[in-house]
């Protein structure tokens, strides 16, 4: 008896003893701890290890270097290890222990952005891995998302400030090469008459103002010249002469006494011959066309432009035609005329461009491309394309608000232009947005709890 109760005192020393551990043990009683030379505790936690990643601010603001820097005031950037550097492993992630330093994990979250979390690694219906949000990663309030400033330098996220710019906006158009309809001329006698002699005999000969193109006989002519010869009806016949379209050149030498019975019949402008309806020989009527001549020194090219691109084309809006043919080549016109209607199989207007064309490369009927340059505009606030987060029905940017917070603002967007958009309304001049990696902060940060005034559809006014 006396042996039984002492075996039961002894197993209760030790069991009050093995309790007392654990009590002592979890509650950090008498874990062993070293005094630094300045008083601090160190405790036992891992010692940093492996090569040198980056370099970053010994004050822990967000700068970081690639190459070993100093501050202003002399002091050296603080060496950042491997060990030390974020871990995008699930294992090695739930591995850290927090009272070592290292970041703890909340919760695991939906790799798709879905409202979805879990207390423990788990994977989606796809097999994906949920992501683990660390201490310090979670929203600070329903507008603005916090992500570790390690994850801001590894995803690479940039940031431009938001500032006023001329948005000039290219339109571009396909055209065709015509004739300059101011610089054709037609050939036609006032008279009837007969081709003795053609001196332009071929289509696309070029001619110059005063050269001779064909020698008539025109009854009429003659009758005329005979009437200036005698004097009757005191100058009637020069009158008559300058009515059928002879030249003041010609009715001096027929005052001066000759009567020539044909006569060569010059050409009215410089140009080429596009068109020749007459051969030698012939009998003409007055009216008929002979010769038509064209100006090819300028050219017009008709545009083809879109309905929704006119506002930005008005008279007097430069223009650089580039032909197919020379592609290396542009030539700079101007527009001079928008054609009132448009054609309804394609929704497009004509717009017409006058353009020099001196060493005569520019044909007749060749396609061109047309870039129309907006005049200069008064400046707007306008942010890069790239930091626009567009869902099809309301666009976003990220609104970086230092020390790696970012708050999604809904903006109101205008013209676009040389890679940027103007934003009427949503963010303030100086302001800086996110430019890359924009969708890399939403999967890393669980936008959509955030952007529930993005996502939730518009109420009906």
């Amino acid at each position: 008896m006396k042996h039984t109760r002492w075996v039961l005192a002894i197993l209760a020393a030790i069991l009050a003893a093995g309790i007392g551990g654990y009590w002592l043990g979890h509650n950090g009683i008498g874990t062993p701890e070293l005094m630094t030379t300045t008083g601090a505790i160190q405790t036992n936690g891992p010692t940093p290890s492996g090569p040198v990643i980056y370099y970053r601010d010994p004050d822990g603001k967000p700068l970081y270097s690639h190459e070993l820097k100093t501050t202003q005031d002399g002091r050296p950037y603080r060496a950042v290890l491997a060990s030390e550097d974020i871990s995008f492993d699930l294992k090695a992630a739930t591995a850290r222990p927090g009272p070592s330093g290292a970041k703890r994990i909340l919760y695991y979250r939906n790799p798709m952005g879905l409202p979805d979390t879990s207390p423990v690694p788990k994977k989606d219906w796809m097999g994906m891995d949920y992501i683990p949000v660390y201490e310090g990663e979670e929203q600070e309030d329903g507008k603005t998302v916090k992500v570790s400033l390690d994850k801001v330098q590894r995803s690479g996220v940039r940031t431009e400030p938001v500032e006023a710019r001329a948005i000039v906006r290219p339109v571009r158009a396909i055209g065709t090469v015509t004739h300059d309809e101011s610089r054709l001329t037609i050939v036609a006698m006032r008279s009837d008459g007969y081709i003795e002699e053609l001196f332009v005999d071929k289509t696309g000969q070029h001619v110059h103002a005063g050269d001779p193109l064909f020698r008539v006989y025109s009854p009429d002519i003659v009758s005329a010249q005979v009437d200036v010869r005698v004097g009757f009806g005191a100058g009637g016949g020069e009158q008559r002469l300058r009515n059928l379209g002879i030249s003041e050149s010609h009715i001096r030498d027929v005052r001066a006494g000759k009567n020539p019975m044909a006569l060569d019949w010059p050409a009215p402008a410089t140009g080429d011959v596009i068109e020749k309806r007459v051969i030698k020989g012939q009998r003409v009527k007055a009216g008929d066309e002979l010769y038509r001549i064209a100006d090819h020194s300028h050219l017009w090219v008709i545009a083809d432009v879109a309905e929704s691109d006119l506002p930005s084309i008005k008279l007097g809006t430069r223009a650089t035609v580039t032909v197919r043919a020379y592609a290396a080549q542009p030539v700079e016109g101007e527009v001079t005329f928008i054609y009132p209607e448009l054609r309804t199989e394609t929704r497009t207007a004509r717009v017409r461009i006058e353009l020099p064309n001196p060493d005569g490369r520019l044909k007749i009927d060749m396609y061109a491309d047309v870039v129309f340059h907006e005049a200069n505009e008064q400046p707007a606030i306008a942010v890069p394309v790239s930091a626009v987060i567009d869902s099809g029905t309301r666009q976003v940017v990220l609104v970086a608000k230092g020390e790696g917070r970012f708050e999604p603002r809904a903006v109101k967007l205008g013209r676009r232009g040389d890679g940027y958009v103007e934003v009427l309304d949503g963010v303030d001049n100086g302001e800086e947005v996110v430019t890359s990696a924009t969708f890399l902060i939403d999967a890393e940060s669980n936008l959509k709890a955030a952007l529930q005034a993005f996502t939730r559809p518009e109420t009906s006014k």
